[in-house]
């Protein structure tokens, strides 16, 4: 029962993150990079860890428009999921920190090269991709705050549901 109970929790924490991008907000603060970290952290079965965010990004995408980044932009919440899966047996504060600051650096590195590389905005050379890097930099704040907000609170929010049903069991 505590089993199935965790996966509903961690299920309704994912969705409920990811409903969340359809709240108006400020440029690239969204829960997504968060919610990614903490479902390849919580989810013992891979599949499910990979298939909850990304579906719950695609059903929130089919709402607000499909767009030509979306397969980079796919691949690197699947790379956010597989950097939470390197803490699944360590979940703590620092580890969840820790792990979704590492998935906003890889994002905005994969992401942005994407741009570099396919927009034609910049110049196809080493100073074009650190321009583009540069102008990057505005959004990454967004995006880091944003992840952390979500994320942490996603982590904190699963463990203080934990502690109170093994606390009421015990009692």
């Amino acid at each position: 029962m505590q089993v199935k109970t965790n996966i509903y929790l961690a299920l309704g924490l994912v969705v409920l993150l990811a409903l969340s991008r359809l709240i108006p907000h400020s440029p690239n603060f969204t829960p997504v990079l968060g919610m990614a970290v903490f479902s390849g952290a919580i989810f013992s079965k891979r599949f499910i860890a990979y298939l909850v965010p990304l579906a719950a990004m695609l059903l929130s995408d089919i709402y607000l428009g499909f767009h030509a980044s979306m397969p980079i932009i796919y691949f690197s919440l699947a790379v956010c999921v597989l950097i939470g899966t390197f803490i699944e047996a360590r979940v703590s504060i620092l580890n969840s920190f820790l792990s979704i600051s590492l998935g906003v650096l890889v994002f905005f590195l994969i992401t942005n090269f994407a741009v570099w590389y396919g927009s034609g905005m910049y110049e196809s050379s080493i100073s074009g991709l650190m321009t583009c890097y540069f102008m990057g930099l505005p959004f990454v704040q967004n995006t880091f705050i944003s992840s952390i907000l979500y994320g942490m609170g996603a982590f904190l929010i699963y463990d203080i549901v934990n502690k109170r049903m093994i606390f009421g069991n015990n009692a």
